[in-house]
């Protein structure tokens, strides 16, 4: 479990498999969401532009659903094996041209302003 942020792409370097999440301030969310129009929060599944990871963001964060993705990356070997290849994808995405940083700032912000 993972808290949305940079250290969701960490992770990911690391190579470990994570759930995102995320819960803040309802009328800050309600608000962001109206002028920010992003399919995913966590870096890894930005730069990727596919769920790679796992989201829970607001209403979706509960133990339930919690424990439900954390058991299935302890339990299901095809989506821990999935997760893993998607990684492998992600750093070779950022390692072309030596630039990891930079690549990864590109790539963001081309997303954004896409």
């Amino acid at each position: 479990m993972v808290a949305s942020g940079t250290a969701t792409l960490e992770t990911a370097l690391f190579n470990v498999p994570q759930v995102v999440v995320y819960k803040g301030n309802a009328l800050t969310i309600a608000i962001a969401r109206m002028v920010v129009k992003l399919e995913f929060i966590s870096l890894v599944n930005l730069i990727m532009d596919k769920e790679v990871v796992k989201e829970l963001i607001q209403d979706e964060l509960t133990v339930k659903n919690l424990k439900k993705e954390l058991a299935a990356i302890l339990n299901d070997t095809l989506k821990l094996q999935q997760i893993k290849f998607d990684y492998s994808e992600l750093k070779n995405l950022l390692q072309l041209g030596g630039n990891a940083s930079s690549n990864a700032a590109t790539s963001i912000y081309k997303f954004l302003s896409a």
